[in-house]
């Protein structure tokens, strides 16, 4: 029990770090500053936090809407043609959703985590030679009311759950800031 406790409280202090550092190092960008590079230091501390092997850093494109991937981990062969792009981007739909499990956080303004997503309502399955994606876990850029983007963290070590949720929730909370700054 003493040890676990302690585990926590290591945990609880490693989280508070990590997003204290992305706080600071938003407080000290400059409007030149890219936002790439901002992108991959937040996939990396949220990755990390939540033992998530892959994930993305999204933007809504004030201009026409698309989901645009800015920061990305490998999961499919088009991964390294986004790289190269330096972007994934999911275009809205005529409806103005971007429709199935990637964009049910960008739809609703919600986050979700599931552990089983080929059940999940809102899964319509995955492009062609795509690696299996069994835990998804994707939560909301907010301004208030308003979607500026999406953080999507896949196939964590262990299933999903509330404080990891809460985690990535935290973070998005910053990279909003970054996103207001930069776009």
């Amino acid at each position: 029990m003493k040890g676990r406790i302690q585990k926590e409280k290591h945990v609880e202090i490693e989280v508070q770090e990590k997003l204290d550092y992305l706080k600071s190092r938003v407080k000290d960008l400059s409007p030149d500053s890219s936002l790439k590079e901002v992108s991959d230091l937040f996939l990396e501390v949220v990755t990390q936090l939540t033992c998530s092997p892959h994930g993305y850093m999204a933007y809504v494109d004030p201009q026409n809407g698309d989901s645009v991937g800015i920061s990305f981990s490998h999961l499919t062969d088009s991964c390294q043609m986004y790289e190269e792009m330096g972007e994934a981007r999911f275009k809205v739909l005529k409806d103005g959703s971007y429709g199935g499990l990637l964009g049910y956080s960008l739809d609703t303004g919600q986050p979700i985590y599931t552990n089983d997503t080929a059940h999940h309502p809102a899964a319509h399955g995955l492009p062609p030679r795509h690696e299996p994606v069994a835990r998804f876990l994707s939560v909301p850029v907010l301004e208030g009311k308003e979607v500026l983007g999406q953080i999507v963290l896949g196939n964590s070590e262990e299933d999903y759950n509330e404080s990891q949720l809460l985690i990535a929730a935290q973070v998005a909370e910053i990279y909003a800031l970054v996103l207001k700054k930069l776009l």
